[in-house]
């Protein structure tokens, strides 16, 4: 049976997929929607199956807010001009508003979440395709605090959220720490929150420094301890300087706007940036 252009058009826009390809799945399912979709979805996992050693890092990486939650995803594909597509960017968006609707916890919860058109993961596949590159979710994070901001750095391959201890924070001061947070990339809020073996990594490879350049084996410790403490200047973001006045740190920056002001948590995800 003959298919109508509005047809392919409706599946098209259910699928992603080309025209040819949803007239081809139309006719071959005999104008039965539900079959044509399930055509083109096979086709894709066939597609990801045939790609699943290739290199997909490439992509777009979005962030959004709502309320108390703050999450940011990253959607990778094979090529920048897949990554720059507005159908891919308009993925990458949907899969994001589904992370804010249902707040999963997981990477995986968030591929399962069930919207109108099948599950985040089928419309990965679907995308796969129609284009024919490998894609993946690659990166899902989220926090939660009393005031949440995000960030999303030009040309979506690098977002930020940062979340606060108290509510009503300026939206140009909460701005410019996540902004900071892009541009600085932070290993944690304060030294505190450095994992133990980073620590010791830095404090091993100090004393080495040291010892090369021949100081004595009773001041190693001490040393490393100094350039320990240059290391949370630079790796923590309270620490940190702020990137419009290097003259004070994020922590004074914070306080000047509000005493009883910091930050809670944060969230950088990027790609080849």
């Amino acid at each position: 049976m003959a298919v109508t252009m509005a047809e392919i058009q409706h599946l098209r826009k259910m699928t992603g997929a080309g025209m040819m390809d949803c007239k081809n799945a139309l006719n071959e399912a005999n104008g039965d929607f539900d079959g044509a979709m399930e055509i083109i979805r096979k086709k894709g996992q066939a597609v990801a199956a045939k790609r699943e050693d290739r290199d997909a890092s490439e992509g777009c990486v979005l962030a959004k807010t709502e309320g108390d939650f703050a999450a940011v995803v990253a959607l990778q594909c094979e090529t920048d001009f897949v990554a720059k597509n507005e159908e891919f960017i308009a993925l990458t968006q949907q899969i994001l508003d589904a992370a804010i609707a249902h707040k999963p916890e997981t990477l995986d919860q968030l591929l399962a979440v069930e919207l109108a058109n099948g599950s985040v993961s089928q419309l990965i596949t679907d995308k796969i395709g129609a284009t024919g590159e490998k894609m993946q979710l690659g990166y899902y994070e989220y926090i939660t605090a009393p005031y949440v901001t995000s960030y999303i750095h030009m040309g979506n391959k690098l977002a930020t959220i940062v979340g606060f201890n108290k509510a009503g924070v300026d939206e140009h001061v909460a701005k410019d720490v996540a902004m900071q947070v892009a541009a600085m990339n932070p290993i944690a809020v304060t030294p505190e929150g450095i994992p133990a073996e980073v620590k010791a990594k830095e404090l091993e490879i100090a004393r080495d420094k040291a010892r090369e350049a021949g100081k004595p084996e009773n001041l190693l410790d001490r040393i490393a301890e100094g350039s320990l403490q240059k290391f949370y200047k630079e790796s923590t973001l309270l620490q940190q300087e702020y990137v419009k006045d290097p003259k004070k740190t994020i922590e004074q920056f914070l306080k000047e706007n509000d005493k009883e002001l910091s930050v809670t948590g944060f969230k950088r995800v990027s790609l080849n940036v």
